[in-house]
C-alpha cells in the first residue's frame, strides 16, 4: 500500500500524468478532472470497467495491465492507495525520479486557491457529497466536484462547475483528508475504523480534531453521533470563533430532524430557527434523512434559505452504488451496496428491509480487508444474523492488505450465532448458485462490500434465471 507523505511539497508544475489504478471511482474521477482541465493524461488499470470506456470515450488513452512501458512520457505519476510497491510502473516511476503523487496529492494540488467544502466522516460520505452537489447545482451555484462515487442526477463523479464552491469527498482512511486547505468541513459521525493505519482511537480523533481546525469559515457536524460531540466540545473549549452548525435528531441541533417517514422514499421533516421544512427523497433509508439534514445544514450555514435549501433536495435520485438497484432475475430484486463497516452494513439491510415489503433480505458479504475481517468478525455476524434472513460470505477482498493467516470469510461465519442462516462460498459460482436455492420471487438478494462484489451480480441473474420451477429450499 503506497500512503500519501504529509511532508512532501507538491510541484509548480505536473506536465503530462499518468494515472495507475485510474479505474477506480475516486481517480477516475480526477483524471477526468486534470483531462478537462487540458492536461495530457493517460492512465492504466489490472482491468477493464464501465469507468475506463468511459475515460477512454474521453479520448484518454487507458492501457489493461500494469507495465512499465505504460509510464510512456509522462512527467508525474499519480498513484492510488491500493497499489503496491513493486508495481512496475511505480517503479519505473521512481527510477527515473519522476514525481509520484497519491490521488489526494494529485487533488490537493488541483483544488489549489478553490473555496473548498469538504466532506468527512466514517459513513455517509459520498452521499452526502452528492446531495449536496445536486442541491447546489439546484440552486444554480453550479459547483465543482469531485465526489468517491457517480452520482446519479449529474451522471458523473467529478466535474468543473462555473461556481465559487468546489465540493470533494475527503477520506479518513488513510490520513488524507488533512492536505486540504478546506473554507467548509462538514463531519457526517466518525466511528472505530483504519486503526491499521492510526494506531488507536485517540489517533483517529486526533485527526478528525486537525480537519475540523482547518475550516476556516463554517464547521458542520452531526449531534446525534457521540464522537462529533465531544470534538465540538473540545472546538469551543479553543474559543474559536468559526461558526459551527449541528444537525441530527438530538433536540439542540441546530438542523434538527423532527420526523421520519421510513416507508418507500424518504420523507423527513426539519426543524431549523423555529420553522419546519418538509422534503422527500427518492431513495429509501432512515440514515438518508440524516444525510439530508447535515448537508441542508451546510447550505443554511452558506447563507441559503432553509426552505429553499429542503426543496433543492427533493428527488435526490442516490449515488451508484449506495442501495442501487440491478433490476429483476424471476422476480427477484438484485441490488448493490457499498457497505462494509458494520454500522453501514445495518443501515444497508434496514434500507432494504424498509421496502422488501412480503419478501426476504438474503445478503452477500464480501468482507474488506483482513485487518477489519479479524478484528469486526463478530460484529459483522451479528448486524448480518439481525439484519438479514439470510447470508451468504464470501471470501475476504484485501484491497491493500496482505493476507493474514487464519484470516478468511470463514471467520464471519463461525460467529453466527445460528448456523441455518449463513453459508460460506468463497468459490463465486457456487455463491451464485446458493442464492438461486435461497431466493424467492419477491426476495431481495443484496451485494455488500466496498470491494468487487458487485461482479457478481450477472452470475447471480444468470442462476436464477437458469433454475427450474420448485427448486428453492424453504
Amino acid at each position: 500500500m503506497i500512503k500519501p507523505d504529509p511532508a512532501l511539497v507538491l510541484p509548480e508544475s505536473l506536465g503530462r500524468l499518468h494515472f495507475v489504478g485510474i479505474g477506480g471511482s475516486g481517480m477516475s474521477g480526477i483524471a477526468r478532472m486534470f483531462h478537462a482541465h487540458g492536461f495530457v493524461v493517460t492512465g492504466s488499470d489490472r482491468s477493464d470497467s464501465a469507468a475506463v470506456q468511459s475515460l477512454r470515450d474521453l479520448g484518454i488513452p487507458v492501457s489493461i495491465g500494469h507495465d512499465a512501458a505504460h509510464v510512456g512520457e509522462a512527467d508525474t505519476l499519480v498513484v492510488t492507495g491500493a497499489l503496491w510497491e513493486d508495481n512496475p510502473e511505480y517503479q519505473e516511476a521512481l527510477r527515473r525520479g519522476l514525481p509520484v503523487l497519491h490521488r489526494s496529492q494529485a487533488l490537493a494540488w488541483l483544488v489549489r486557491g478553490e473555496r473548498l467544502v469538504a466532506v468527512a466522516g466514517a459513513h455517509g460520505k459520498s452521499t452526502s457529497t452528492g446531495m449536496l452537489v445536486s442541491a447546489l447545482r439546484a440552486l444554480q451555484r453550479d459547483p465543482s466536484f469531485v465526489n468517491g462515487a457517480v452520482i446519479q442526477g449529474a451522471g458523473t463523479s467529478a466535474a468543473w462547475g462555473a461556481g465559487d464552491l468546489f465540493v470533494v469527498e475527503a477520506d479518513e482512511s488513510d490520513g488524507s483528508f488533512l492536505l486540504y486547505d478546506v473554507a467548509v468541513a462538514l463531519i457526517t459521525n466518525i466511528d472505530t475504523d483504519h486503526l491499521d493505519h492510526y494506531g488507536d482511537e485517540a489517533a483517529l480523533a486526533g485527526a478528525f480534531d486537525t480537519f475540523a481546525a482547518g475550516a476556516r469559515e463554517l464547521l458542520v457536524l452531526s449531534a446525534d453521533d457521540p464522537a462529533t460531540r465531544r470534538l465540538a466540545d473540545r472546538r469551543r473549549a479553543t474559543g474559536t470563533t468559526v461558526p459551527m452548525l449541528r444537525f441530527g435528531e438530538a433536540a439542540d441541533a441546530d438542523v434538527r430532524l423532527v420526523a421520519i417517514s421510513e416507508t418507500g422514499p424518504i420523507r423527513y421533516t426539519v426543524a431549523v430557527g423555529g420553522a419546519e421544512h418538509t422534503g422527500e427523497l427518492a431513495i429509501p433509508g432512515r440514515h438518508n434523512a440524516l444525510n439530508a439534514a447535515g448537508v441542508v445544514a451546510v447550505l443554511v450555514g452558506l447563507g441559503i434559505d432553509a426552505a429553499e435549501a429542503v426543496r433543492a433536495l427533493d428527488g435526490f435520485a442516490g449515488t451508484q452504488r449506495r442501495f442501487e438497484a440491478h433490476g429483476l432475475a424471476d422476480g427477484v430484486r438484485l441490488y448493490d451496496d457499498y457497505a462494509h463497516h458494520p454500522t453501514e452494513v445495518s443501515a444497508a439491510l434496514q434500507t432494504a428491509r424498509s421496502v422488501v415489503g412480503e419478501g426476504r433480505v438474503i445478503a452477500i458479504h464480501q468482507p474488506h480487508l483482513y485487518s477489519r475481517t479479524q478484528a469486526m468478525a463478530g460484529e459483522f455476524a451479528e448486524v448480518y444474523e439481525h439484519g438479514a434472513d439470510h447470508t451468504v460470505v464470501l471470501d475476504v477482498y484485501g484491497a491493500r492488505e496482505d493476507p493474514i493467516p487464519g484470516v478468511t470469510g470463514a471467520l464471519v461465519v463461525a460467529r453466527f450465532a445460528d448456523a441455518s442462516r449463513v453459508d460460506y462460498r468463497p468459490d463465486w459460482q457456487a455463491a451464485a448458485d446458493r442464492i438461486a436455492e435461497l431466493a424467492r420471487p419477491g426476495d431481495i438478494v443484496m451485494t455488500l462490500s466496498c470491494g468487487d462484489v458487485y461482479r457478481i451480480i450477472p452470475q447471480v441473474r444468470a442462476a436464477l434465471e437458469a433454475r427450474a420451477p420448485g427448486t428453492t429450499t424453504p
